[in-house]
Parts: structure tokens; sequence; C-alpha cells
């Protein structure tokens, strides 16, 4: 079971890169991303960020325990689980503006999405990085949760920032 419970904290073996692992793992955001558009609805989408996260606090806090070491560098499934947190504002938007929300097959035809991807992205990795105010302080929750919850935190800012760019282009 530690080893099933290290392949989804290392994120499939994305963590174990030896420079930069949370920038590597938060690619690994993208494809789960994609996996959450499949049924292109946002209700769908936001109950899967929703319980990804108690499962990331739980994955990492035994992938704490097991490697005996607090916040481990190698362990990016908090990064990979905050990715699609980071596009919750826009494809609230969308689905509450009438539009919906993309699905797999869909999503490539918006335009300039992969400058919505990449901001995401650089965004959220800089708040990672930098933890402003209440994302530092989320790091000292217990088994886990200040693991997941910073990235969380930076997701949810980044989100914030890109529904706001969003809504001020309609």
């Amino acid at each position: 079971m530690d080893r099933l419970i290290l392949l989804l904290a290392r994120g499939g073996g994305l963590g174990l890169v030896p420079k930069a692992p949370g920038t590597v793992g938060t690619l690994g955001g993208y494809p789960l991303t994609l996996l959450l558009l499949v049924p292109g609805s946002f209700w769908l989408y936001l109950t899967g960020c929703i319980l990804l996260v108690p499962f990331s606090a739980w994955i990492c806090g035994e992938a704490e325990r097991i490697l005996d070491c607090e916040d481990p560098g190698e362990v990016v499934l908090d990064e990979i689980i905050a990715v699609p947190i980071c596009y919750l504002g826009v494809f609230g938007l969308m689905a509450f503006q009438g539009e919906g929300i993309p699905d797999l097959s869909s999503l490539f035809d918006y335009k300039l999405w992969w400058a919505w991807a990449l901001t995401g992205f650089a965004l959220f990795r800089f708040f990672d990085i930098w933890k402003p105010g209440p994302i530092d302080k989320a790091q000292s929750f217990q088994d886990g949760w200040g693991v997941t919850m910073d990235d969380v935190l930076a997701g949810l800012l980044t989100s914030i920032i890109l529904a706001g760019v969003y809504s001020g282009l309609q």
C-alpha cells in the first residue's frame, strides 16, 4: 500500500525529477483538468475539485509519514490537484453566463486557450512559490492538510485573477 501511496503522491514519478519537481508536478495537473472537463458539466468539475482536496490531504499526509519528512519536495499531488482549481472561476463564469464550460472536444476551439493555460500555470507557480498571506499560514495545518491547502489557496487566488480577466474581456 505504501508504494501506491508514494506513486500517487509523486504524481506517477513527476515529483522525482531532480530540478523543480513542483513545477514539473504542476504540469501533471493539466491532464487532470482535461479529465474533469470530459462531461462538460461545471457541477461535476466543481465536485471533482472538491473531492480531490481531502484525497490529496490524506495521500500527502501518508507520504509524509512514509518518507518521515515534512512536506517533501517529491510530493506533487498537491500541485496536481490545484491546477483544476485555477480555472474554476473562468468555468463558473462560462456556466452561469449561459455558454457552458467546454468539454474535451471543444476546449481547443476556444480562442487563445493556450494563453489561458500558460497564464494559469505562471500565476499558480508564482503564488505557490511566493506564498503570500494566508497561503503561507496554511502550511502549518497538520496531517497532509498543510501540504495540500497552500496549493489549494494558490489555485483559488489564481482562479480569482483569471475570472477577473475573463470577466473584463467580456
